[in-house]
C-alpha cells in the first residue's frame, strides 16, 4: 500500500508563480514543536528559496500528489576547500622556504538543507524520493560530495540519511548564540577595530586561511553580497607598524603578534526566527529583565532577548586569528558586532565553529541558547571520481577549524 502510494507522487522542480501557497502550508504543517517544550520556528519571509539563492547554483524540489504540495527540499553547489597540499609551483615563489606554504585542494560540494514532508504523508518514502532526486541533480553538476547539517538529536532525519541515503556522520561543529541586550556592550580600548574593504577582505583570507575546510572558492562573492554587514579586523591599540592600515598586503608583510578577524551576514533580511512553547512565567521573566535593562543601560545588567516574537540576527562568519592574544582580540570583535545588531534591531549574535576551535574562548554565548553539538553528514556522489591529493574527503579527520558559510546557515 506504502509502495502503491508512493508511486503517486511526482517530484519536481518549485514554480514560484503557482506553489508558494503550497510550500507555506507544508511548512506551516511542519511547525509543530514538542508538546510543553520550547521549539524554534522560522518565518522565511515569503521567500521559500531564501536559504540557497545566494549560493552559486541552487535548486528546489517539490513534492505533489494529486495537486497537493505534500514535501520540499532545497539544496545548493558550490566548491570548497576539502584539504591542503603543498605547491610545487617554483615560478610563483620568491624563495626555498615559500614552497612548503600549503595551497588549497578544492572539491565540487553540493548541500542539502530544508527538507520538510507534511506530517499526513510521512513513512511513504517521499523523504527519500527528494533526496535521491536532488542527487541526481547534484552529480549531473559535477558535485563529488553531498553533506547535510542536522540536529544531533533529530533521530528521525539522522537515520534517513545515515541509513537509508548512505551518510557518513562527519564534523559535529558547535552553533553559539548570544543575546543582544538593552545596553550596548563595552569594547576594550586597547583593541582598534578596522572595518576592512571587499578587496582587502579578500586578500587577508584567500592568504591565511583558504586551506580551511568548506572554504568557498567564490569567497569574493560572499564578500561583494549586499547581505554582507562588513569584515572587521581586530589589534592591539597602536599595533600597526605602520602606524595606520595601509592594506592587507602591507599587513600581512609585517603583523602584530596577535590579531582577529571576522565578518557579519545580515540574516534577518532573510528570514525571522520565533522561540514558541514558552510559558507565561518565562515571557513575564523576559520581558521584565529586558525593561531594566532598558531602564538601567548604565548597570549593563544581562538580559533575556525578545525571542517570544519574530526576532532577527546577525551572523558572524570566517572567524580566524593568530598569536597569543587571538582570542582576547575575538572577543573584541563580538563586542562591536553585538552593539551592530542592537543598533539593527536584532535580538541574537550567532556563529558557528568547529568543536576544537581554538577561538572559541573568546567568543561570548550563552549555554541555554546555544547548540554544543551540530551534526554534518556527508557521502561521497560517485567512485568514479580522482582520490587526489587529500583521497576520499569522508574519511578524513577533523581540522581545528571549519568555514561555515553564511549563504546557507
Amino acid at each position: 500500500m506504502v509502495e502503491e502510494r508512493a508511486s503517486m507522487i511526482e517530484v519536481r522542480e518549485f514554480d514560484p508563480r503557482k506553489d508558494g501557497v503550497g510550500v507555506e502550508e507544508v511548512e506551516r504543517r511542519c511547525e509543530v514543536g514538542p508538546s510543553g517544550k520550547l521549539a524554534l520556528f522560522t518565518d522565511l519571509l515569503g521567500d521559500p528559496i531564501c536559504r540557497v539563492r545566494n549560493s552559486p547554483a541552487f535548486l528546489m524540489l517539490v513534492a505533489e500528489m494529486g495537486e497537493e504540495i505534500v514535501g520540499m527540499i532545497r539544496g545548493c553547489i558550490k566548491t570548497v576547500t576539502c584539504g591542503k597540499k603543498l605547491s610545487r609551483n617554483v615560478k610563483n615563489y620568491s624563495s626555498y622556504n615559500d614552497l612548503a606554504k600549503p595551497v588549497p585542494v578544492y572539491t565540487k560540494a553540493a548541500y542539502i538543507l530544508g527538507l520538510r514532508v507534511s506530517p499526513s504523508h510521512r513513512r511513504m518514502g517521499i523523504g527519500l524520493k527528494l533526496v535521491h532526486q536532488m542527487e541526481d541533480w547534484f552529480r549531473q553538476n559535477g558535485a563529488e560530495y553531498s553533506y547535510i547539517a542536522t540536529e544531533n538529536d533529530n533521530n528521525a532525519s539522522v537515520n534517513l540519511f545515515t541509513d537509508k541515503c548512505g551518510y557518513s556522520k562527519f564534523r559535529t561543529p558547535s552553533i553559539l548564540v548570544n543575546p543582544v541586550f538593552a545596553h550596548r556592550v563595552p569594547v576594550s580600548n586597547r583593541v582598534a577595530i578596522i572595518k576592512l574593504t571587499p578587496s582587502d577582505a579578500e586578500i587577508l583570507y584567500r592568504r591565511r586561511f583558504s586551506t580551511t575546510e568548506f572554504f568557498p572558492r567564490d569567497m569574493d562573492s560572499v564578500l561583494n553580497n549586499k547581505l554582507n554587514v562588513g569584515n572587521f579586523l581586530a589589534v592591539p591599540q597602536g599595533g600597526l607598524k605602520s602606524g595606520s592600515w595601509a592594506g592587507s598586503d602591507r599587513f600581512l608583510s609585517d603583523p602584530p603578534e596577535s590579531w582577529a578577524v571576522l565578518g557579519v551576514w545580515n540574516c534577518k533580511d532573510v528570514f525571522r526566527l520565533e522561540v514558541r512553547g514558552a510559558s507565561r512565567l518565562k515571557r513575564t521573566f523576559a520581558k521584565t529583565t529586558r525593561a531594566v535593562d532598558r531602564a538601567l543601560p548604565f548597570l549593563r545588567l544581562p538580559s533575556v532577548p525578545a525571542v517570544f516574537r519574530p526576532f532577527g540576527l546577525y551572523f558572524m562568519y570566517g572567524l580566524g586569528g593568530e598569536g597569543p592574544r587571538a582570542a582576547k582580540m575575538m572577543k573584541a570583535l563580538c563586542g562591536h558586532v553585538h552593539n551592530l545588531g542592537k543598533e539593527s534591531g536584532c535580538g541574537v549574535v550567532v556563529t558557528e565553529v568547529a568543536k576544537r576551535e581554538p577561538l572559541k574562548l573568546g567568543i561570548p554565548h550563552w549555554k541555554m541558547l546555544s547548540c554544543a553539538e551540530d551534526l554534518w553528514c556527508i557521502k561521497r556522489l560517485g567512485e568514479d571520481y580522482s582520490d587526489g591529493s587529500v583521497g576520499d574527503w569522508t574519511k578524513s579527520p577533523p581540522g581545528l577549524s571549519i568555514f561555515v558559510d553564511p549563504r546557507e546557515f
